[in-house]
C-alpha cells in the first residue's frame, strides 16, 4: 500500500503523514480514490471489493490498516445499504457516496466486532472505509466528493479526466 496524500485548511495530527499536492491529485488511478471538499483534499490508496464475496469479506480478519489506506465498495447499482464490524478487529469510518460520488453519510469509528448493522442510506453506490477517526480528524464530512475510475464519468460531481 501506498503513502496517503492529505492537503488540508485545518491542522492534523502529526501521526498523520501530510504531504501538499497540486495538480496531481487529479490523476485518477484504479488503485487509489481522491476526495475534495470545503476542508481541503486526499487521497487514499484503496482495495476495491466490486463483487459480492469482496463485499461480504471486507477488511474482515485484518489487525491493522496503514493510515493512508481503506477499502472502496462499488455496487452496480445504487442501493440501500447497511455494514457492520463482525470479524472486523478496527476501528473505521465508513464514507458512503451516491452514483455521482458525493458523500451522504457518514459512519464514525465504527466499534470493532460490532454485529450490529449500520445504515448507511438509500441510492448508495460507493462506500469507503477509512481508519476510525481520520475523517473527523482530516475534516471530511457531508458534501465530500470522491473521484475513481470506478465512478461514471457521465454523471460523476468529479470525473476522471
Amino acid at each position: 500500500m501506498g503513502i496517503g496524500k492529505f492537503t488540508t485548511k485545518v491542522g492534523l495530527s502529526p501521526l498523520i503523514s501530510v504531504f501538499l499536492l497540486g495538480a496531481a491529485l487529479a490523476e485518477c488511478k484504479s488503485d487509489s480514490i481522491n476526495l475534495r471538499g470545503d476542508w481541503g483534499q486526499a487521497r487514499f490508496t484503496v482495495e476495491v471489493a466490486d463483487t459480492e464475496q469482496e463485499h461480504s469479506v471486507g477488511l474482515m480478519g485484518r489487525t491493522s490498516l496503514p493510515m493512508s489506506s481503506g477499502m472502496l465498495f462499488t455496487y452496480e447499482h445504487p442501493r440501500s445499504v447497511s455494514f457492520w464490524m463482525a470479524n472486523t478487529y478496527i476501528p473505521l469510518d465508513m464514507l458512503f457516496a451516491d452514483e455521482t460520488g458525493v458523500v451522504r453519510n457518514i459512519n464514525h469509528d465504527a466499534a470493532p466486532l460490532n454485529r450490529a448493522p449500520f445504515f448507511g442510506g438509500e441510492d448508495i453506490k460507493y462506500v469507503l472505509e477509512i481508519n476510525g477517526g481520520l475523517a473527523r480528524k482530516l475534516g471530511i464530512d457531508v458534501g465530500t466528493e470522491m473521484q475513481h475510475l470506478a465512478i461514471n464519468t457521465e454523471v460523476a460531481i468529479w470525473p476522471c479526466e
